[in-house]
């Protein structure tokens, strides 16, 4: 099939890729012509485990094509999925005008689709011979109840206006992702449920073929619930994350072990195990703003969601409440030397959007503490951030001279960091870990002053 991508982020660029690997012809839209540049090269502007080898592998196939023209790429799509950024308006509500803005730049450029699907019963309209355009229009991009149909108005009033003798047939539908930063190619060759909403036959079966070849069952429903669908998910995941929180935080009043805790309750299947690691709380660019979102949202319709509103509070204090640990560890922070392992939002990502670490160094930096940074991949997004963080190019130049190094980020390779050594560069050697990434026990036997979440 031909499918056209419109925004070439983390999910767009990930999700034309594998569709190109499942053997369509997929154009991904990006307006930055130097980032579209390197999509034609084989490279890719962020930090994603196995996508540079996918989209490399896609271009040079011929069945993975960047570009910077809608004109190129609108007309000959069967398939047009919206992929681009929903960010948090300052009241908590998502920002669609990249949504709409897309919208009207794909109504602007519309044209026939080269091998249209016959039409199924039900449908709503019957092209003519020859002027055969109907596409189907998928939001793929999290949005509120409702998108869909704005979506579908600008395309009609800005299809009419562009072309005014040709019938324009077309679908909207909402096929939301469920990827995760870090593990992205997985989760999208990977899925464990394909969610279709649609208001026709016809708008499902393409987007079946369209994903023929994935694993992961199949869930068609009507629009407005695949849209309530991904908010509920990530809503859900918040709160385990936030719950598992605040029961790390009684862990540490009463002296019990919050991993222990996690591991049982992960045991009963009506629990299970994932999200329930302790730590400074969530960050990036869905958890934060999807909360805020839905909050909104139930806002906006009279509905008081005290549990949501709980979420988001908990997680906002949960990094105060780590600031307030390294105060009581360190006293003032007026003058002390502080280094920071770590600066993503999570490991195996280049995203400080949210993150938790560049809160934390702020507020270091805002006291007076002089702090140094070391992330794998994070770095130059995290003085973009905050340009006064000084980085380091090694894990070990943050610990010379340092009175405390927090390690705020899980990336693996710091487990095995040679803890000795860094010890002997440490003015004192106290380590605070935000992420419960090392062991206790062998940390405090190396002769350093330990101190997690949640854990004697």
């Amino acid at each position: 099939m031909q499918i056209a991508i419109i925004g070439a982020g983390y999910v767009g660029l990930t999700s034309a890729a594998v569709y190109a690997k499942l053997g369509h012809t997929v154009f991904a839209v990006r307006k930055d012509a130097e980032k579209v540049a390197m999509l034609k090269r084989g490279q890719v502007p962020f930090y994603e485990p196995g996508l540079p080898e996918l989209v490399a592998e896609g271009v040079a196939s011929g069945r993975l094509i960047p570009t910077t023209s809608y004109a190129e790429a609108v007309p000959k799509a069967e398939v047009i999925f919206l992929c681009v950024g929903t960010p948090p308006l300052p009241s908590g509500e998502a920002d669609l005008s990249q949504v709409f803005a897309a919208a009207k730049e794909v109504a602007e450029n519309w044209g026939p689709s080269p091998s249209p699907l016959p039409k199924g019963e039900g449908d709503r309209a019957k092209a003519r011979s020859g002027e055969e355009t109907y596409k189907v229009i998928v939001d793929k991009s999290t949005v509120p109840v409702g998108t869909a149909e704005k979506v579908r108005k600008v395309i009609e009033e800005n299809v009419k206006l562009k072309m005014q003798n040709v019938k324009c047939d077309f679908d909207v539908a909402s096929c939301p992702e469920f990827l995760r930063e870090g593990s992205a190619v997985h989760d999208t060759m990977n899925p464990d449920r394909v969610v279709i909403g649609v208001d026709s036959d016809r708008a499902r079966d393409m987007l079946l073929k369209v994903h023929e070849g994935l694993p992961g069952e199949r869930l068609v429903t009507d629009i407005a619930t695949a849209e309530m669908l991904k908010y509920a998910s990530n809503a859900f995941l918040a709160t385990k994350i936030s719950f598992i929180n605040e029961i790390a935080n009684l862990c540490d009043e009463v002296g019990a072990n919050v991993d222990e805790v996690a591991r049982g309750m992960g045991m009963d299947p009506r629990i299970g195990p994932a999200f329930l690691k302790a730590g400074i709380g969530y960050g990036g660019a869905c958890f934060p703003k999807d909360t805020k979102a839905l909050h909104s949202i139930a806002f906006w319709h009279d509905y008081d969601f005290k549990l949501l509103k709980a979420v988001i509070e908990v997680n906002q204090t949960q990094r105060r409440h780590f600031l307030q640990k390294i105060r009581q560890t360190l006293g003032t922070l007026e003058g002390k030397k502080i280094g920071i392992l770590g600066l993503a939002f999570k490991n195996n990502t280049d995203d400080v959007r949210e993150s938790a670490a560049v809160d934390i160094s702020a507020w270091l930096i805002k006291e007076g503490a002089q702090v140094r940074a070391y992330d794998p991949h994070a770095e130059g997004n995290a003085r973009a951030a905050l340009p006064e963080l000084i980085t380091c190019p090694a894990p070990q130049e943050v610990a010379k001279d340092a009175d405390a190094l927090l390690l705020l980020t899980e990336w693996s390779e710091f487990r095995d960091l040679p803890w000795g050594t860094m010890k002997e560069k440490m003015r004192q050697p106290i380590v605070l870990d935000g992420r419960n990434l090392l062991d206790p026990k062998s940390m405090r036997d190396l002769g350093f002053t330990y101190i997690s979440v949640g854990r004697p």
